[in-house]
């Protein structure tokens, strides 16, 4: 199933926001502390003091689990252990630190990587398989492990299901990012309430490019591919590891893969997904689906296993797409939030190559910076990119976010007599759309993405001196 996003709002909206992210969900705890694992006064983030770096995401009951991970060929300890657990469809808990990314920190970093769910998994009294593990931080150092198990320790006896420990957890994954981003809705599957929470970080190393595998796939899937962008997501509903791997891919390829903010992928990019059934609806296949359920299953009629499809799917695309936003919105050293929408294209991969070309731009990006509606930037851009570009039939205009008028700064290649104050005028916003039509066909494509100014450059430059200003 793939629901095309509109500014956030999806085909069916059965939800209702709540409180509580990861732990509103039936059976999730969750908690967040603080133990120096970037160890004060080494780097960016150091600077706010104790913020809470470790945190426990705990199910009451085994969990159905779907992963989609970096595509990065230099990939990262947590990454590589939580490839392979998540394959066997099932897990208990995700222990998570932020301040050390354990990546590039060869046989040493997969054995703390390991470790880490080894000690979680004692404590919590699950086995050390069913723990997952996530990481975020610097590259190339290794993991302070006695501050990594004291804090292990120190959090296991705090989780709790209260939205308090929720928060706990949102802060300690944040890196360089200046805001907790989180959510949680409810809706119904089957008549049976069921709830959906997520967290995520990330504000800098931001073009996620995940797939289920790890690796890059031979052609761009439907909406394109997929500082360390990291997401959990829960939820109580009842549905398969297969259901959620398929869900999780179809969400995540209109959300996380569809935003940059400085054309970067890290090692690390990871979104994992529980899914605990206590909720106690009726199990279902895929949207669109026609597979058979389980021998011992209710008779439930394929009408309404094919509605509660849809609805699973529309919500997890809607909490994706939700938390994807907030990234971008938080991205590092930014002031403006750009939707860069391709149609006309001849092909879907033509129009994402076409939209990341400009969205990636750091010429059209500091022009955005500027107020400048700067088409020929825009137009040269799409012109080196990788798709069939044809001069005389690109259009490309600006409107304000949620409006359906729009200016045209160029039709069929050439100037309009858009006044240059109007176009200025919507492109200083703190949030506006690009569209273009490249009018040659009739694929499209979206991407989230930022202005680029000084302060990214100030923040991300550090001073070799001075290593507490050095970032991951």
């Amino acid at each position: 199933m793939n629901l095309t996003p509109r500014e956030g709002k999806m085909k069916t909206q059965n939800w209702d926001e709540i409180e509580g992210s990861v732990t509103a969900p039936l059976g999730f705890s969750a908690s967040g502390v603080f133990c120096d694992i970037k160890r004060l006064g080494t780097g960016k983030g150091s600077n706010r003091g104790k913020k809470r770096d470790l945190a426990l995401i705990v199910s009451s009951s085994p969990a159905n689990v779907a992963g989609m991970f970096t595509t990065n060929q230099i990939c990262a300890a947590p990454v590589k252990v939580c490839l392979e657990r998540v394959s066997r469809g099932r897990a208990q808990a995700v222990v998570i630190n932020s301040g050390n990314a354990n990546a590039c920190t060869g046989k040493q970093g997969m054995r703390d990587a390991v470790r880490m769910t080894a000690v979680a998994a004692k404590i919590l009294g699950l086995h050390s398989e069913d723990v997952l593990v996530g990481s975020t931080g610097r590259i190339g150092v290794t993991l302070p492990m006695t501050n990594v198990e004291n804090g292990i320790a120190l959090a296991a006896p705090l989780i709790g299901s209260t939205p308090a420990h929720s928060d706990q957890v949102a802060e300690a994954i944040m890196t360089s990012d200046t805001r907790k981003k989180q959510i949680a809705i409810e809706f119904k599957l089957g008549g049976k309430t069921v709830r959906m929470g997520g967290i995520c970080k990330g504000a800098g190393m931001i073009q996620p490019g995940m797939s289920p595998t790890a690796k890059r796939p031979m052609s761009l899937p439907a909406g394109g591919l997929h500082a360390t962008m990291l997401c959990f997501l829960t939820t109580d509903a009842r549905v398969s590891a297969r259901v959620l791997r398929s869900a999780l891919r179809d969400a995540v390829a209109q959300s996380f893969n569809r935003i940059t903010v400085d054309g970067d992928m890290s090692t690390n990019d990871t979104v994992l997904i529980l899914a605990n059934g206590q909720a106690g609806n009726a199990p279902f296949a895929a949207a669109g689906g026609n597979k058979s359920l389980a021998k011992g299953s209710r008779a439930v009629s394929q009408n309404s296993l094919g509605r509660d499809a849809i609805v699973f799917q529309s919500a997890l695309n809607h909490v994706c797409l939700m938390l994807a936003k907030m990234i971008v919105r938080d991205g590092e050293g930014t002031s403006r939030f750009v939707t860069v929408r391709v149609s006309g294209a001849k092909t879907l991969a033509d129009a994402d190559a076409a939209a990341r070309a400009v969205a990636n731009s750091a010429l059209v990006k500091t022009s955005w910076c500027g107020g400048d509606p700067n088409w020929g930037r825009i137009i040269d851009a799409l012109g080196y990119s990788p798709a069939v570009i044809v001069e005389d039939k690109v259009d490309i205009g600006y409107s304000a976010q949620g409006s359906t008028k729009r200016a045209y700064s160029l039709k069929r290649g050439q100037p309009t007599k858009t006044s240059f104050k109007e176009l200025c005028a919507l492109v200083s916003g703190p949030e506006f759309v690009l569209h273009i039509n490249l009018n040659l066909g009739s694929a499209g494509a979206v991407m989230y993405s930022t202005d680029l100014t000084e302060e990214y450059v100030e923040f991300n430059k550090g001073d070799v001196s001075d290593p507490a200003s050095l970032g991951g």
